[in-house]
């Protein structure tokens, strides 16, 4: 590759990554749809099904956000009915985000989203983890 190659919008990783990242939302969208969620409030739902009650902050670090960035995303599922934020027994000062009934229910809903995505990228849970794992150099220790 010659440095005019190099320099072909085509040839950047950056536009590669972009463009797919959009691709991923835009193939969630209509899976997730049926579940009243989008993909960041998809995103949300997993991080609290993996354990619940947490902090914003504990959150928004797992998800690689802002806590500014998280908690719209939190008011609107617990304006849902699917979280509920409540004042921590153990610290007054701090707010703990849960699963309510109703968001522990979305789980068994949404156990089968990941194979629809699968499907829909005609991939197998090999190359899906592949794909992860060669992902992670550019995630930020997000991957795991």
């Amino acid at each position: 590759m010659d440095a005019d190659d190099m320099l072909k919008l085509e040839n950047q990783l950056c536009f590669a990554l972009v463009t797919a990242a959009r691709n991923v939302v835009a193939i969630y969208r209509p899976i997730l749809e049926p579940l009243g969620l989008t993909h960041p409030q998809y995103l949300v739902m997993l991080a609290l099904w993996e354990r619940s009650p947490r902090t914003l902050n504990d959150l928004a670090g797992d998800l690689a956000l802002d806590p500014a960035t998280a908690s719209p995303l939190v008011k609107r599922l617990e304006n849902e009915g699917l979280i509920a934020r409540e004042r921590s027994s153990a610290d007054e000062r701090r707010l703990d985000i849960q699963l309510t009934p109703s968001g522990r229910q979305l789980r068994e809903r949404a156990i089968d989203v990941p194979r629809q995505v699968m499907a829909a990228v005609q991939m197998d849970r090999e190359q899906i983890v592949t794909l992860r794992d060669a992902l992670s150099p550019f995630s930020g220790g997000a991957a795991g």
